[in-house]
């Protein structure tokens, strides 16, 4: 999908606010009302933009977060579709390097860390290698593009 200036514009002020109003996002744009509703919509049909509640895991109890590199033999594909069922995961990427799949992962505390990952993880068929990357703090997280 071809981006023009307007919807450069539309998904900037989505991002400091995904909660704005057609008629804030109008003045933005310098289109009506309806105009930008429709622009907003056919983002939204593309799959350029989805506008969602952003949660932090830590203010809702969920202090222990590590991404897991995870080796796998086979179809790498199924292998996600695994671990992306397994609870406390919150976000699976296939990579290339060192390992097939990136896993996040959310927990209340140290001991279902290991949980998730010696009695779920490792326990996937097809998964070879798990390897934890604990995170002590979260230095930089944002969801805005540049555009």
């Amino acid at each position: 999908m071809r981006l023009d200036e307007i919807d450069r514009i539309l998904l900037r002020e989505l991002q400091q606010d995904g909660r704005a109003s057609y008629t804030a996002l109008s003045e933005a744009t310098g289109l009506s009302a309806p105009a930008v509703r429709q622009r907003v919509q056919r983002l939204r049909d593309e799959g350029v933009v989805q506008i969602v509640g952003v949660t932090d895991p830590m203010a809702l109890g969920l202090p222990v977060m590590a991404l897991v590199g995870v080796r796998t033999d086979g179809d790498v594909h199924a292998v996600a579709d695994r671990i992306s069922a397994l609870p406390g995961v919150i976000y699976v990427v296939l990579t290339a390097g060192s390992f097939d799949l990136f896993v996040e992962i959310v927990c209340k505390e140290p001991a279902e860390l290991l949980a998730v990952l010696n009695d779920h993880i490792k326990r996937v068929e097809g998964v070879t290698r798990a390897e934890a990357f604990t995170y002590f703090g979260i230095h930089t997280h944002r969801f805005a593009w540049p555009g």
